[in-house]
């Protein structure tokens, strides 16, 4: 399996990623991509967290999703939700 890197990331920027649940299709879009910092130096890639956003009435559970982006293809996720909005909800990935 490849390493996802945040410049893979940071280029899908406002891009959605499709999720399919409970046989329907739900759209996530990647609103934050940032680098976190690592203490250690010989690490094979830089630690990142995402953002995405879902509008929905309620929130997904935290969980692996198989997450669809036509240029990256089908990714397993860790999502957790952090944050919610009038209408939406945050939610985090981090990679280590």
């Amino acid at each position: 399996m490849e390493l996802m890197t945040v410049q893979q990331f940071a280029d899908c920027l406002n891009e959605s990623f499709q999720v399919e649940l409970d046989e329907q299709s739900i759209e996530f879009v990647l609103v934050e991509v940032r680098p976190l910092s690592s203490a250690q130096s010989n690490v094979q890639r830089q630690s990142f967290s995402l953002m995405f956003r879902h509008s929905g009435a309620s929130a997904v559970p935290q969980q692996t999703y198989a997450m669809h982006h036509p240029r990256l293809g089908t990714l397993e996720i860790f999502i957790v939700p952090v944050a919610q909005e009038p209408g939406a909800f945050l939610y985090q990935a981090i990679f280590n």
